[in-house]
């Protein structure tokens, strides 16, 4: 709704309507009524009639009312956003539903003062909420979730999350309808709330921002596999941004067909910096010092047999 930006003419504005609006109450606009509201002057619409002096009436009531509801719902918004506890996501929801129960008050308010009776939109209102029903099932469904999400608090802007479908990013608005999410390729992609209430979603930062990466690597079934253990432990703990707890941990995973398999677990203090660097960084320092220490890392290998057909081999002999 449109309104005066700044404190003073704001309220001044509102003064002067509130003032004209009492003296019209007051019967000082008596001569105004009497050359307004005649029968020349009147619109009939079916069992209704409009005159000008009750439309201008009207007008007046609902300018007051919307503007009293535009100041209030400035002070709520400024109340919302002055709470310091409250997360930003929330702030904005909670101000998205003030706003919503204000504006319906204040159309209940305007209806009562234009003398509309309520009971006759009960019929018509009915149809209406049926049709809005039908076609507003996904607006209400992400409604209800972004709600659920609030209340869980499992979602909050700067989170880094994967989805079901493999979206990798992390959340950087999050609003009663939807949540937008930035890729690591910096793709924006808006998300409907029900997504992550339907679906599966990891929130790698909901608790803490550490994280543990796995690597697979396989050595010789001639190589000392403890000393490729052992290497392995090392060159995770060499890293700078490993951390001392939880320790790190290697396990021999597998006999393979060409391999001894091994899994290698370490974390890092924040998923934020990165998860594929520190793992190939890692990868690269196993690679040096099973290198400098004779660990060799195999490939698959087959031997093939040829067997010459059986009519081939009685051509040969003849």
């Amino acid at each position: 709704m449109i309104k005066p930006k700044g404190f003073t003419a704001k309220w001044l504005l509102l003064f002067v309507l509130g003032g004209i609006a009492y003296l019209w109450s007051q019967g000082h606009f008596a001569i105004a009524e009497k050359y307004l509201d005649t029968e020349q002057l009147t619109l009939t619409i079916g069992t209704y009639k409009i005159t000008v002096y009750a439309a201008l009436k009207a007008l007046l009531s609902v300018v007051i009312i919307f503007w009293v509801t535009a100041i209030i719902s400035d002070f709520s918004d400024k109340r919302i956003q002055a709470m310091k506890k409250m997360r930003v996501a929330n702030k904005a929801l909670f101000q998205k539903l003030a706003q919503i129960l204000i504006y319906i008050v204040s159309f209940l308010v305007t209806l009562n003062i234009l003398g509309i009776d309520l009971t006759s939109l009960t019929i018509l209102s009915g149809a209406v909420g049926i049709g809005l029903g039908f076609g507003m099932q996904k607006i209400a469904a992400n409604f209800v979730s972004g709600m659920i999400l609030i209340l869980e608090r499992s979602l909050k802007i700067g989170d880094l999350i994967e989805m079901e479908d493999g979206t990798f990013g992390y959340v950087r608005k999050s609003s009663s309808r939807s949540t937008l999410i930035e890729t690591i390729d910096g793709k924006e992609i808006i998300v409907p709330n029900e997504e992550f209430i339907i679906k599966q979603v990891v929130n790698w930062t909901l608790n803490n921002n550490k994280a543990r990466i796995t690597i697979n690597f396989g050595v010789s079934y001639n190589c000392d596999i403890e000393k490729a253990r052992d290497l392995a432990i090392e060159a995770a703990k060499d890293h700078k941004r490993c951390m001392k707890e939880p320790d790190v941990l290697c396990f021999l995973d597998n006999f393979g067909d060409s391999s001894v398999d091994f899994i290698l677990y370490f974390w890092v203090k924040d998923v934020n910096d990165g998860l594929r660097n520190a793992k190939s960084e890692v990868m690269f320092s196993i690679w040096k010092k099973f290198k400098d220490n004779g660990i060799e890392i195999p490939f698959p290998q087959r031997d093939l047999n040829i067997k010459q057909p059986a009519t081939i081999q009685v051509m040969n002999n003849a």
